[in-house]
C-alpha cells in the first residue's frame, strides 16, 4: 500500500515545511493551497491542488477524484488557521464587549468548520489499517488551561475544533481500523498568523515553521495508536482537554 500524505494548508508556513520534509517520508504528497507555490512545485513527487474556497462542495468534489484515481492516503495534515485579520478589523478579544458576530462566525468557520468538513469527506480515502489525520490546534483551546480568559472567538473556535476531533475520532476508530486523530499545538511559529504577537515571545520559544514541522512528525510517529485522540504540543506532551 503507498505511504501517501495529504496536507492541507501546504502554502502558509508550517505546511510548506511539511510538505517538504514528507515529500523525503511519503510516495506521494498532495498539496492543498489557496494559490499555487513555485517551491512546492519544484518536488517531484508533490502534485499541488489549488482550491481557492474551502466548503462543503469543493472539498466533497476533491476528495471524490482522489477516490475516482484509486488514492488511499495514510496521513493527513490540516494547517489552516486564522487569528487575526487587519482588513476585516478582527484581532484577539480582550475583554467581552470585544466580541462580534462577525469575527466570531470567521473564527468558527476557518477553525473549526472548515476541518470538520475535511475529516467528514476523508474517511472515504483513509487507509483502512493505517491512517492518522493531524489537525493544528491551540492550548488557548484546552478548557481546564484556561486561567487567562481573553480571545473568546480563537479560544471557542479551538476547543470546538478538539472536541470534534475528539468526537469523529471513535468513529474513524470503528470504520478504520487502525485510525489516530491527533489535535497538535505547535507553540509560537514565526508565521503571518502570530506576527502581531510575538514581541513577548522569548527568542528560544519563537520557532521556525522547520522545526515546528519536524517536531509535528516526529511526535506524532511515536503516539500510541491503540487511542484513538491525542491532545498534544510541539514538545510532545500532552495537553489537558
Amino acid at each position: 500500500m503507498a505511504n501517501n500524505t495529504l496536507i492541507i494548508g501546504a502554502g502558509g508556513g508550517i505546511g510548506e515545511a511539511l510538505v517538504k520534509l514528507c515529500a523525503d517520508k511519503s510516495d506521494h504528497v498532495y498539496a492543498v493551497t489557496r494559490a499555487s507555490s513555485l517551491n512546492i512545485n519544484t518536488l517531484n513527487n508533490v502534485t499541488t491542488h489549488s482550491l481557492s474556497t474551502q466548503n462543503d462542495n469543493t472539498i466533497g468534489e476533491f476528495v471524490d477524484e482522489l477516490k475516482r484515481e484509486n488514492v488511499t492516503l495514510s496521513t493527513v495534515i490540516i494547517t489552516t488557521g486564522f487569528l487575526h485579520n487587519d482588513d476585516m478589523g478582527i484581532y484577539p478579544e480582550k475583554r467581552l464587549e470585544d466580541i462580534s458576530e462577525d469575527a466570531m462566525a470567521q473564527y468558527f468557520a476557518v477553525n473549526t468548520i472548515i476541518p470538520s468538513l475535511w475529516v467528514k469527506h476523508l474517511v472515504k480515502v483513509m487507509d483502512k489499517h493505517n491512517a492518522t489525520v493531524v489537525c493544528l490546534s491551540a492550548r488557548v483551546g484546552s478548557i481546564s488551561d484556561n486561567g487567562l480568559g481573553g480571545w473568546y472567538g480563537y479560544r471557542a473556535s479551538k476547543a470546538a475544533l478538539n472536541m470534534m476531533m475528539k468526537t469523529a475520532s471513535v468513529e474513524y476508530k470503528r470504520r478504520l481500523k487502525d485510525s489516530m486523530l491527533v489535535c497538535y499545538h505547535p507553540g509560537t511559529v514565526d508565521t503571518s498568523l502570530s506576527k502581531p504577537f510575538q514581541k513577548n515571545v522569548a527568542a528560544k520559544k519563537l520557532f521556525t515553521p522547520d522545526f515546528t514541522a519536524s517536531q509535528l512528525l516526529t511526535h506524532v510517529a511515536s503516539l500510541n495508536r491503540e487511542e484513538p485522540c491525542h491532545f498534544i504540543d510541539w514538545d510532545g506532551e500532552v495537553v489537558t482537554w
